[in-house]
């Protein structure tokens, strides 16, 4: 079975990425899908630049790094093991900032990825419609990029490097022949990461300014798990028993991946270096603390990106009795199929969005235009 054949709907037909004859026949403009269409002239109403600091002001609230933590620091699980009695008062503020850096950082290489993914798209997808969605939602994670580009340099400097997981997650979606991989990768595994991230960075962090770069970039990834929802409800359905059976074992595969690998101690070698922890006695440390049970317990709050992570895979129809032990081991399956679809974060970038059209209103009255 060829991967790339995973299609049941045209409007995700594609072309070879090399095939740029295909793209200028004659008969494909004309045959465009209006299945994206309400998300493309949604677009101007969540509109938002990070290079004007009308939209996020990155130097109007300096933040004391040595003196205060970004995040609160239960956030930073090594600070609840053995690492703390190693490590003095102004060494544990450093370490939990910078575990928020490792954070942040993972999240500006994901929008990376996404940019990249989406720009991609724009080469092989055949549908009209589908490939303005796509070089829209380029658009945005390019945005995304630059927004926490500059929070990170104006908190850190430079961001820190990727973790092999991630990297290694990305790469494979990014460069795939398979759209499925693309799709189900990006749009409902990454983006469906990122939104239960948000809804918790947005509602405990005590940086102003990162709130309000999150709540903006909220609003457009709302608008890109719905591209994933649209391809999860005309194409799920439709699959033999082996594709199915194909699509949710990979999806299982990688949600394991990045359970167990996205922010363990492994990936944080280089925070550890700083304050000369070894990076494998932190892991036992970890372990020691922090018992499978524990994770479960951590779970159940709404905003746990895992559990996002699985409600998204849940409700796209990806989950059968062939993978739920997977799953059912870490979260209530049939309390998460009673909620509704709603996406982690929803009703903030709705708020947001409200914020926007004001801001948005305000400098086309005095005259200023969107930034090209």
């Amino acid at each position: 079975m060829t991967e790339r054949i995973i299609n049941y709907d045209p409007i995700y037909n594609t072309v070879d990425r090399d095939n740029f004859e295909a793209l200028v026949e004659v008969d494909r403009y004309a045959d465009r899908s209006d299945a994206f269409d309400s998300i493309i002239s949604a677009t101007e109403e969540h509109f938002w630049d990070p290079q004007d600091p009308r939209y996020v002001d990155f130097k109007s609230e300096p933040f004391n790094l040595a003196e205060e933590t970004i995040m609160p620091r239960e956030f930073c699980i090594e600070l609840q093991t053995a690492v703390a009695d190693k490590l003095d008062e102004p060494e544990k503020i450093r370490l939990a900032n910078q575990s928020t850096r490792f954070i942040l950082s993972s999240i500006l290489h994901g929008e990376q990825g996404a940019l990249s993914l989406s720009a991609s798209l724009t080469s092989v997808l055949r549908d009209p419609g589908a490939q303005e969605y796509a070089a829209n939602q380029a658009r945005e994670e390019a945005r995304h990029v630059t927004g926490f580009s500059n929070y990170i340099s104006t908190r850190w400097g430079t961001p820190l490097a990727s973790g092999q997981t991630l990297r290694s997650l990305l790469s494979q979606i990014v460069q795939s022949d398979a759209v499925y991989k693309k799709l189900v990768g990006m749009q409902l595994l990454v983006e469906g990461l990122a939104m239960g991230a948000f809804a918790t960075l947005q509602r405990d962090t005590r940086d102003p300014v990162l709130r309000q770069l999150i709540r903006f970039t909220m609003t457009d990834e709302a608008a890109h798990h719905k591209f994933g929802k649209i391809w999860s409800d005309r194409t799920i359905p439709k699959l033999t028993e082996e594709e199915h059976e194909h699509v949710e074992t990979w999806a299982a595969e990688c949600f394991e991946v990045l359970l167990f690998n996205l922010v363990n101690s492994e990936q944080k070698q280089e925070i550890y270096q700083e304050f000369g922890l070894d990076w494998q006695w932190v892991r036992s440390a970890v372990l020691e603390a922090f018992s499978e049970e524990d994770r479960r317990k951590d779970m159940t709050n709404s905003t746990n990106i895992f559990r996002v992570l699985i409600k998204t895979l849940l409700k796209a129809g990806i989950i059968t009795d062939r993978t739920r032990s997977t799953y059912a081991q870490w979260v209530d399956m049939d309390e998460l199929n009673a909620e509704s679809d709603e996406v982690a974060g929803a009703e903030v970038a709705a708020e947001a969005t409200l914020d926007l059209k004001d801001i948005n209103a305000d400098r086309i009255k005095h005259g200023a235009h969107y930034r090209v």
